[in-house]
């Protein structure tokens, strides 16, 4: 193993038993197992019969509670889950220790295919989005709708603000911002977080922040942490480089699924300049720009992402057989007092 690399991880079945994940009122968590992955799903009960699902896929550090607030507020429009991705939230590592993101791609496919809940509406943030636009191109069958809040698509020009976390995918890199952070506590860690995730963290309520430090404290201790934050990042500068039918431009050309894109004007990891580009990749897709949004726009505004997803299903129509879909799609701007169209 080259010195600087990350120590391997032992196995699943040896890992130390970490505190417990929080779980929402209304909430449940269920542990499934698939070939090579362990995954812990979040759902929430149908609030009645015969609701279409729903399956939201987070990015890079989160989880699945970064969905919780926007599943609570479409209940009784869809049936929701939300997976921790291998290696976050309460999944343990993959057997292989593969975090690309034809991997994770792979999981959620994994998973859909043994839950038989496909076709969903597939929502994605970050990382997650990048994820979820792999799915639903080579899996278009398993995708009824696609929600993405500032996907991870590639970018020429990088923020400079995004630098960091990309090159936490370099090896050694990780090793050192370790060492170098040893004594931040997980308060520290969190405040970093978020002033880097939230257009406005004071929109952060004091019993909201107490959890997010308890949940740090919690990763913290898992020894798969960093490994799992670093091999994700590095896959998924993997995937930013790859051509042809791999490329996740080219695969977003591919989506047949309409496609509700959300970007926030005060992203530090997602270039605003980047919704446009998206809007015109994505055949059938409605565009939904928040100027005081940051990274997580479904955390910091979820009632209006809400709102734009009841749209989207209302104008979707009868659920189509996959491959049927096709024309130029429509581009929508919504506007208003936290919504508006990008100059």
């Amino acid at each position: 193993m080259s010195s600087t690399e990350l120590p391997s991880v032992p196995p699943t079945s040896v890992l130390p038993k970490a505190a417990s994940v929080r779980v929402a009122e209304g909430e449940r968590l269920r542990s499934v197992g698939l070939p090579g992955v362990t995954l812990t799903v979040r759902s929430r009960p149908p609030a009645r019969d015969g609701l279409e699902p729903a399956l939201y896929v987070h990015g890079l550090g989160g989880s699945s509670q970064n969905w919780s607030a926007l599943m609570a507020l479409l209940d009784g429009v869809v049936e929701s889950e939300a997976v921790d991705l291998p290696g976050f939230g309460d999944s343990p590592p993959p057997d292989d220790g593969d975090y690309s993101v034809t991997a994770h791609a792979r999981a959620v496919i994994r998973h859909l295919d043994a839950s038989g809940r496909g076709p969903v509406h597939l929502f994605g943030n970050s990382l997650g989005g990048a994820v979820s636009t792999r799915v639903a191109a080579v899996r278009p069958d398993l995708v009824r709708t696609l929600t993405l809040v500032s996907p991870a698509l590639p970018e020429l020009r990088v923020q400079r603000t995004a630098v960091p976390t990309g090159l936490l995918g370099i090896p050694g890199v990780a090793a050192l911002f370790t060492r170098f952070t040893r004594e931040w506590t997980a308060e520290q860690r969190v405040r970093g977080v978020m002033s880097l995730c939230y257009g406005d963290p004071g929109r952060v309520g004091p019993e909201a922040f107490r959890h997010a430090v308890e949940e740090m404290e919690r990763r913290l201790g898992l020894p798969y942490f960093w490994d799992a934050m670093t091999r994700s990042a590095r896959g998924l500068v993997s995937a930013y480089t790859l051509g042809g039918q791999h490329g996740l431009w080219r695969q977003a050309e591919r989506v047949l699924a309409p496609t509700l894109l959300v970007y926030g004007g005060r992203d530090q990891l997602v270039g605003f300049r980047m919704a446009r580009r998206a809007a015109r990749s994505f055949r059938d897709s409605r565009l939904l720009t928040l100027p005081d949004a940051g990274h997580v726009a479904m955390m910091e505004y979820p009632d209006t992402v809400a709102m734009a997803f009841k749209e989207l299903l209302a104008g979707t129509g009868p659920a189509k057989r996959p491959g049927t879909g096709g024309g130029a799609g429509s581009l929508s701007d919504r506007t208003g007092r936290s919504a508006g169209a990008e100059s």
